[in-house]
């Protein structure tokens, strides 16, 4: 692998991992804290993890389809449009405390997703391969976010931040 090639790498993965900063910005806090949650949810500490592994794929995934084609519009474009959505997620359900905008956004991300690995698949089966995980675990926070805001839609969450 030549060194441009690695440089390039590293620019996918940390437009990737941009995408997650809105996670380390909006965090959970007291508001979500109060919030009646199923019993099925997996614990706090476990979405950190998870999520740099699917971060660290994303980013790969999108350079192996670089590696492939290029900067090609179609495929890098609706791969950038899901990233913008991941971005999107935690502001709206953490910093404005929407669930049920979140539950809209969320199902656009999974769209995206899906998108992206159709894209993907003809040009690199690794590539689209690698978003797999990563459609599974959305599909499960999406779950989440709709229990979460069926279980608290009587509550005061419209008004948006405090």
């Amino acid at each position: 692998m030549d060194t441009h090639s690695l440089l390039v790498l590293a620019v996918f993965e940390a437009a990737s991992f941009a995408a997650a900063a809105t996670g380390v910005i909006f965090r959970p806090g007291d508001w979500y804290n109060e919030l009646n949650k199923p019993r099925w949810r997996p614990p706090d500490w476990l979405f950190a993890p998870v999520w740099t592994v699917l971060y660290a794929s994303i980013g790969l995934s999108g350079w192996l389809v670089w590696r492939e084609i290029g900067i090609a519009a179609l495929p890098l474009g609706v791969y950038a449009a899901q990233l913008l959505l991941n971005a999107a997620w935690s502001p709206i359900f953490f910093g404005l405390h929407r669930p049920g905008l979140a539950v809209v956004e969320i199902m656009m991300l999974w769209a995206a997703i899906l998108a992206t690995i159709i894209v993907f698949h003809p040009v690199n089966a690794a590539a689209a391969l690698l978003l797999v995980p990563y459609l599974a675990w959305v599909s499960f926070a999406a779950a989440l976010n709709l229990s979460i805001w069926r279980r608290n839609r009587s509550r005061t969450l419209w008004q948006g931040a405090r």
